[in-house]
Order: structure tokens, then C-alpha cells, then sequence
């Protein structure tokens, strides 16, 4: 055994001395499965990514859509915590491109009676560019004002109006600020500030380029510190050629507030501007 190790072990070494840079060089020749790294300044690839969600949402198709009705379940939450209340509501929602201005109604599902089966809406909600007022056959009030001004300003950060409002505007800037994780899923993140330092960040799946999440903060004036509004979008589905978030839920500074849960969608339906004249009460049942 003596005899013959030696040798042995001197000509493994000696061709693995002489194998090894065609090894290396063949190795080097294997494409990287790692993802290329994207080209251009930040703001270049801001813009990109932000080109890239419009695509993924349907591209022209979604800029041009002109209402959406939705059947689903609400549920609201107390410090993250659900409050044991599930309300069924229809909604209606009428989009710029319908060449009138944008507006939503949300009517809520209550039971006829003990004895008679199905649903009626005795109370709408009727969201318009200024107000929000609830109708029922009685008449019409006004929301508390603080309402509809969480209300506007949520409006004013959502991600339909980044792109039709934001980007339009002078002096935005489209920032990359890499990728982050999203309910365990890899995202990359991009940040939209407007002139007057106004800023909104959407994190989009880094696959299907599908939002995720989008985040805001706005100072408190009462504590003069910052809050911090977040939605995420999950339970993607294509309807009518659109991919659509079935299911949104809302956070207040890290705690949950708010769930929606999408049974059904349907676009581009025609809908009466009477659906979003809150002069039009409702009939009594």
C-alpha cells in the first residue's frame, strides 16, 4: 500500500493543477440565474417600475376604464383588532374616464326582515369630489368634516391619482429605493415626491409588477407628529382583461382599521349619474 499511495496521490494532484482553469473557464461561461441589475440613474428606474405597474394593471384599458360595481364584505378593526362586525355593501364607483367627474356610492346589505328572506339598502354612502353624504329615504346628511378629510386625503394618495394627477404635475421626482419584502413576497419599492415634498411610496411584486402596498404620512395637527396610512392589495383576478386586488386592507399607523373582501367585479357597466346624486333619496321598503 506504501508502495503505490504516493504515486497515486501525485498524479490526482497534478491533474487537478492541470484541470483546473479549463474548470474555472467553463464555470465562468455559465449564466448567472441571478436577476440583471437595473440600468440608469434612480429616478430612471422609478419611472420604469412605475411604467411597468400601469402595464401590469392593464395599461390603457385601466387609465380608460369608466366605473366598476363590486359586491363585498367590510370589516372594521380597534387597534388591530377586529370589532366582531361584518356589513355586506355593493359599490359603485364612477372613474375620470367616464368624461365625468369621479365619484363612489356604497350602499350596505341589511336582512328584509325575521320572516322575509334577502337583503335591502336602507343607508347609501355618496362619495363626491368634495363631500361625502349619507342618503336614505328620509333625506340627506353631511359626514363629519374630519371624515371626509381622511377621506380626501387618502383619495389624494391613491395610486390612481399618482398616475393621473401626480406625475403630470411640475417638479415630481420617481424614486428606486431597491427591494423590500411585502407579506413575504420580494418587492421593489419606489417612492413618488411631489414639489411641495408631498410623498407617496408603492411597493410593487417584483414579478408581476402588481401593487402590493402603498404608504403615506401626513403630520398630525393636534401632536405634530407624523401619521402613517398604508393599504396593501392581495388575491389578485383578472376581470374584463383587468387585474384586480380582491382583497384591501387598511392600516393607521402599523394597526389594521379596515378589511375588504371583493365577491364579485364588473366594469365598464354603464352606470346612471343618478347612482351619484345624493339629492336622489332612496324609495322607502
Amino acid at each position: 500500500m506504501k508502495r503505490f499511495f504516493v504515486p497515486v496521490l501525485a498524479l490526482a494532484m497534478v491533474s487537478g493543477v492541470a484541470t483546473t482553469p479549463n474548470l474555472l473557464a467553463q464555470a465562468g461561461e455559465i449564466p448567472s440565474a441571478a436577476p440583471a441589475e437595473p440600468k440608469g440613474t434612480q429616478e430612471q428606474i422609478g419611472k420604469k417600475l412605475l411604467d411597468e405597474m400601469v402595464a401590469a394593471l392593464g395599461g390603457q384599458a385601466w387609465l380608460d376604464r369608466k366605473d366598476m360595481q363590486v359586491s363585498g364584505r367590510t370589516a372594521a378593526f380597534f387597534r388591530g383588532q377586529p370589532n366582531g362586525t361584518v356589513i355586506e355593501y355593493t359599490g359603485w364607483r364612477r372613474f375620470p374616464g367616464s368624461g365625468q367627474p369621479e365619484a363612489e356610492r356604497i350602499g350596505y346589505l341589511t336582512d328584509k326582515s325575521m320572516i322575509l328572506p334577502g337583503k335591502k339598502i336602507d343607508v347609501v354612502q355618496i362619495y363626491t369630489a368634495d363631500n361625502i353624504y349619507e342618503v336614505t329615504y328620509k333625506g340627506r346628511t353631511e359626514l363629519p368634516k374630519d371624515i371626509v378629510k381622511e377621506y380626501l386625503r387618502r383619495k389624494h394618495h391613491s395610486i390612481e391619482s399618482v398616475v393621473r394627477e401626480w406625475m403630470k404635475a411640475p417638479g415630481v421626482m420617481v424614486i428606486s429605493e431597491g427591494q423590500t419584502m411585502v407579506e413575504r413576497r420580494i418587492a421593489d419599492k419606489i417612492t413618488v415626491l411631489s414639489a411641495n415634498n408631498d410623498a407617496v411610496t408603492i411597493e410593487l411584486d417584483a414579478s408581476t409588477h402588481l401593487p402590493l402596498r402603498r404608504t403615506f404620512k401626513w403630520r398630525n395637527e393636534q401632536f405634530k407628529d407624523f401619521d402613517e396610512d398604508a393599504e396593501t392589495y392581495d388575491d389578485y383576478h383578472t376581470v374584463d382583461g383587468l387585474p384586480t386586488a380582491y382583497t384591501l386592507t387598511r392600516y393607521r399607523n402599523g394597526d389594521m382599521v379596515n378589511q375588504r373582501f371583493y365577491t364579485k367585479v364588473a366594469y365598464n357597466q354603464g352606470l346612471s349619474p343618478e347612482l351619484f346624486n345624493p339629492d336622489n333619496l332612496l324609495k322607502k321598503k
